[in-house]
C-alpha cells in the first residue's frame, strides 16, 4: 500500500539528498554501487559528455590523468572499476587538480576511491588523477555520472580502457549509461525454446496466456524445477530488453527478491537485485546464481540459471521453501543495460505459492482484482443501466404511457431503476481504486480526475431529480433542461474517462481493439439515438393535417400515431439493448484475461 503522507514526504525528502544533484555539497556515497541518481525519471541515452585518459597502459602506483569535459554540468561522480566485471568495488585511489570544484569520497573499504564535485556551480570540465593499487586488475574501466540539471543526467558514461603492460586487451566495453549488470560465472548459450513439457508433473510453472507454448512469440514463462538443493529456473518472454521475476510477501512492489535477465549489446546479463518500494532495483554486488544460459532468438528472451534454495551467505536472497506470490515483468533496456520501468502491469500471482512445493502449471493477471472489478461495474453502469435507461426515458414515454407499475408510468419506473442502478454501480466502482491504491494516485493522468467530476455529477442528478417540480409547473421547463445536460455531461465525461482508463497499466485492455470496441460503442449509441429521432419525427409529420382553406392545424391522435411506431420502436430498443450486451460481454471478457 501507498506509505502515508508523513512517511511519503520523508522518503522524498531522503530521495532528494541520496543523489548526485540531491546533494549539493557532493556528498553521494549512498550512489556509490549504482551510480544512478535519486531524481526520478530515465537517464539520457546519449551522452554530451566525454571521459578521457592521458595513456591506454599502467603498472601499480602509476598515475593516470583522467579528464571529464562537455557542456555545462552541475554534478558529476567519478569512480574506477574493474573493466571485466563492472559490478564490482570501485579500485583504486584519486589525486585532486581542482580542491575548490572537486572532492574525494570512500567507496566500499578503499579510501579515496571516488570523486565527485562540491557544488552545484556549473562546470564544463573536470580533472583528476588516479593511482593504480598494488592489486589493480588487468584491465581498468573509468565510469562517470554526470548531472547537467536535476531531471536531466546521465549514467556511468565509460572512458577508454587502461591495461596493464602485456595484458591482451579485452572486448571493448559496452557504451554504459546505466548499472552494468553481469554474472561472474560462465555463461552458455540455449540452443532451443524451453518446453511446458513438465509442467504441473515435475515443474512448477507460470504461464501467460494459460497453457502457452514457451516456443511461442507471445508466451511468457517461467518455471522451477527442485533439483536436490538447489532449484533450476528457466525464464522466457517476447522482450528485447529485459525480463524480470520477483518474490513478494505481498501483491506490492517494495521488499522483494528479484532476478533479471537483462539484453545489453545483445547478450543477456543475468544478475539478482532487491525491490526498494518503486525504485530502480538494487543490484546485487555478489552473484548466488549458477549454470547461467541464455538465448536471444525468434523476438524471444530466454534465461536459465540455478540456486541454492537457501542462501544465508547472501543477503536479500529468500529462503525458497516458503510461499511467496510471484511477479513477471518485462520492459525496455537502453544500449547499456539500464532498465526502464515496464509499461504494463506485471503478471502476479493469484495467491501465494511455494515453488518447491507441489509441481503446478497455473497463470497469473496483470491487473489487480479490485482493479478489474472496477472496470467491470463501471462497464456494466455506462455501457447498459445508463444507455438504456436514457433511451427509455427519451423515445418511449408515449409508448408506455398508459402502462403503469407499482402506481407510476411505466416508462418512468423503468427509467428510474436504471438510474438509480447507476449511481449504486458508479459509487462502489468509484471506492475500489482507492482501496488497492490506499490512496489517490498520482499516475493515473487525468483519468482519477475525470472520475470524480463523473461521480460528482452521477451523485447532484438523482438529487436534483428529488427536488422534480411538477409536470405543468412555471420550472419544469428549465428543470427538464438541467436534468438533460447534466446526464449527457455525465455520460461524454463517463465515455473519455473509460477511454482513458482502458489503457491504464493497472488494467490496459488489448490495443487497438479496446479503442475500436469503445468507439463501436458510441457510434451504436448515437446511431441508435439517431434512428428513433428521425423515426419520431417522421410520426409527429404524419399526424399532422394542414388544411389550407381555413389555415387551422389538426392534429390526429398523436396516440394512434405512436401505435403505428410502437412495433417499430420495441424492435429497436430490443436489438439496442442486445447490441449493448454484446459490447458489455466483450469487454467485461477482456478484462478477465488480462
Amino acid at each position: 500500500m501507498d506509505l502515508p503522507g508523513f512517511a511519503v514526504a520523508v522518503w522524498m525528502f531522503v530521495c532528494l539528498y541520496a543523489s548526485v544533484v540531491g546533494y549539493p555539497n557532493g556528498k553521494v556515497r549512498e550512489a556509490c554501487t549504482s551510480m544512478v541518481p535519486c531524481h526520478g525519471g530515465s537517464p539520457q541515452l546519449s551522452p554530451e559528455h566525454t571521459i578521457t585518459v592521458n595513456g591506454t597502459e599502467f603498472k601499480p602506483g602509476d598515475n593516470i590523468e583522467v579528464h571529464l569535459s562537455g557542456p555545462d554540468f552541475e554534478g558529476f561522480f567519478i569512480q574506477a572499476r574493474d573493466a571485466d566485471h563492472l559490478d564490482s568495488p570501485a579500485v583504486g585511489s584519486f589525486v585532486l587538480a581542482d580542491r575548490r570544484r572537486s572532492q574525494l569520497l570512500t567507496c566500499g573499504r578503499t579510501k579515496n576511491s571516488a570523486v565527485s564535485h562540491t557544488s552545484k556551480a556549473k562546470k564544463k570540465d573536470i580533472k583528476v588523477y588516479w593511482i593504480a593499487p598494488e592489486d589493480a586488475p588487468k584491465h581498468v574501466l573509468f565510469l562517470a555520472t554526470v548531472v547537467k540539471k536535476y531531471r536531466i543526467f546521465w549514467v556511468k558514461i565509460p572512458s577508454p580502457i587502461v591495461s596493464q603492460p602485456d595484458v591482451l586487451s579485452p572486448t571493448p566495453p559496452l557504451h554504459v549509461t546505466s548499472e552494468a549488470m553481469s554474472t561472474s560465472d560462465p555463461v552458455s548459450y540455449i540452443s532451443k525454446p524451453f518446453s511446458a513439457s513438465g509442467c504441473g508433473i515435475t515443474k512448477f510453472c507460470i504461464r501467460n496466456p494459460t497453457n502457452c507454448d514457451p516456443g511461442s512469440a507471445s508466451c511468457f514463462f517461467l518455471s522451477f524445477q527442485q533439483e536436490g538443493n538447489s532449484v533450476f529456473i528457466e525464464m522466457s518472454g517476447p522482450s528485447e530488453g529485459y525480463l524480470a521475476f520477483a518474490l513478494s510477501q505481498d501483491q506490492w512492489m517494495g521488499g522483494d527478491d528479484a532476478y533479471l535477465c537483462v539484453n545489453v549489446d545483445h547478450r543477456i546479463h543475468v544478475s539478482t537485485a532487491h525491490l526498494k518500494e518503486r525504485s530502480h532495483p538494487l543490484l546485487d554486488s555478489e552473484n548466488a546464481l549458477e549454470d547461467v544460459s541464455w538465448r536471444l532468438a525468434d523476438g524471444l528472451l530466454q534465461c536459465s540459471f540455478r540456486r541454492g534454495i537457501r542462501l544465508p551467505a547472501y543477503k536479500g536472497r529468500f529462503n525458497l521453501d516458503t510461499s511467496y506470490y510471484i511477479f513477471l515483468a518485462d520492459g525496455e533496456a537502453s544500449e547499456g543495460g539500464l532498465i526502464y520501468k515496464h509499461r504494463r502491469q506485471p503478471l502476479i500471482t493469484n495467491g501465494l505459492y511455494n515453488v518447491t512445493g507441489l509441481p503446478q502449471d497455473i497463470g497469473g493477471s496483470r491487473a489487480p482484482r479490485l482493479i478489474k472489478a472496477h472496470g467491470a461495474l463501471m462497464f456494466v453502469a455506462w455501457i447498459t443501466t445508463v444507455s438504456i435507461g436514457v433511451i427509455v426515458a427519451r423515445f418511449f414515454k408515449p409508448v408506455w404511457s398508459h402502462s403503469f407499475l407499482f402506481g407510476k408510468e411505466l416508462w418512468f419506473q423503468v427509467h428510474r431503476m436504471l438510474m438509480l442502478t447507476t449511481v449504486i454501480l458508479t459509487s462502489i466502482s468509484f471506492v475500489l481504486p482507492f482501496v488497492y491504491r490506499g490512496g489517490w494516485s498520482q499516475q493515473a493522468g487525468f483519468h482519477p480526475y475525470l472520475g470524480c467530476a463523473v461521480m460528482a455529477l452521477t451523485i447532484f442528478q438523482p438529487l436534483m431529480a428529488g427536488f422534480r417540480p411538477s409536470r405543468h409547473a412555471p420550472r419544469r421547463q428549465l428543470f427538464n433542461w438541467f436534468h438533460w445536460s447534466t446526464g449527457t455531461t455525465a455520460r461524454i465525461l463517463a465515455v473519455v474517462t473509460m477511454f482513458l482508463g482502458m489503457d491504464l497499466p493497472a488494467l490496459d485492455l488489448p490495443d487497438p481493439w479496446d479503442t475500436y470496441a469503445m468507439i463501436g460503442f458510441v457510434a451504436w449509441h448515437v446511431g441508435t439515438d439517431v434512428l428513433l429521432e428521425i423515426h419520431s419525427y417522421c410520426l409527429v409529420r404524419k399526424a399532422v393535417e394542414v388544411i389550407e382553406d381555413d389555415r387551422v392545424q389538426i392534429l390526429q391522435s398523436l396516440t394512434s400515431a405512436e401505435a403505428e411506431g410502437r412495433l417499430f420502436k420495441q424492435i429497436v430498443l430490443t436489438i439496442y439493448v442486445c447490441g449493448n450486451i454484446v459490447f458489455l460481454v466483450a469487454f467485461l471478457i477482456a478484462i478477465n484475461q488480462v
